[in-house]
């Protein structure tokens, strides 16, 4: 049985992830894309907010109906976790309500995806400015995962970061492990990373977690699948129901 995942993706970066982590789920599984509006592309509060409106994902979940998913994910960390966690809570819930099927957000996705592995003390490497990676570690910390170290490259936008090559993110998330944390989260999807998922985990030593990767497997396990290959350590990670 085929299951379908809408993904609902802000602007041009690092979209070819999504079919590139189709493949490696190895059949059984559709990701089809719908590009949402976005209005300016920067890596800045106020532009965040406006790339996360109620219009924005209302008018992305109607395109994707044609699609007919058994679940959506608004895949876009900083868009979901600059509302705050009540705001990021009602985010999906009226996702929920405009897509007709159960709805979530790669900030979740990344609270969810920690619990999995059994996982509370991280290292995040971020590639936002610094403001914006802070709200992130705070959001993590609602949900009590803690950040015992952040870096923040401080990239505005998301084109730019959807540049950076293989070599490159290798590196930046090896340089900004922590030797105390359990796991590394790489909180953009404009950053592509799919083909590096089992290359980080081997790198590092520990699972790492990337923000195309999560946003994946959440829809799955929105939608009642186990991915068994293809998601690096999330495809050896236990069920979560909350």
């Amino acid at each position: 049985m085929t299951v379908t995942v809408g993904i609902l993706y802000p602007g041009y970066s690092a979209e070819d992830d999504y079919p590139r982590l189709e493949d490696q789920l190895g059949g059984g599984v559709r990701l089809p894309l719908v590009h949402t509006l976005m209005r300016e592309d920067a890596h800045r509060v106020d532009a965040l907010l406006d790339v996360g409106g109620e219009d924005v994902l209302a008018d992305g979940a109607a395109l994707l109906a044609e699609h007919a998913p058994d679940a959506v994910v608004w895949a876009c960390t900083s868009g979901s976790f600059v509302f705050g966690w009540e705001g990021a809570h009602a985010q999906v819930e009226k996702l929920a309500v405009a897509a007709g099927v159960p709805a979530s957000s790669t900030s979740f996705a990344f609270v969810r995806a920690a619990r999995a592995l059994g996982i509370g003390r991280v290292a995040v490497a971020a590639t936002y400015p610094a403001d914006v990676a802070e709200r992130f570690v705070e959001f993590l910390g609602r949900a009590g995962v803690r950040a015992l170290s952040l870096t923040s490259r401080g990239i505005v936008t998301a084109a730019e970061v959807g540049t950076l090559g293989e070599d490159d993110v290798l590196d930046f998330v090896a340089a900004n492990d922590h030797a105390d944390a359990e796991a590394v989260l790489v909180p953009d999807t404009a950053l592509h990373t799919a083909r590096l998922l089992d290359r980080l985990d081997e790198r590092l030593g520990k699972p790492v977690l990337t923000a195309n990767q999560v946003s994946v497997w959440e829809g799955l396990r929105l939608a009642g699948r186990t991915a068994t290959a293809g998601l690096g350590a999330l495809s050896r990670s236990q069920p979560v129901t909350q």
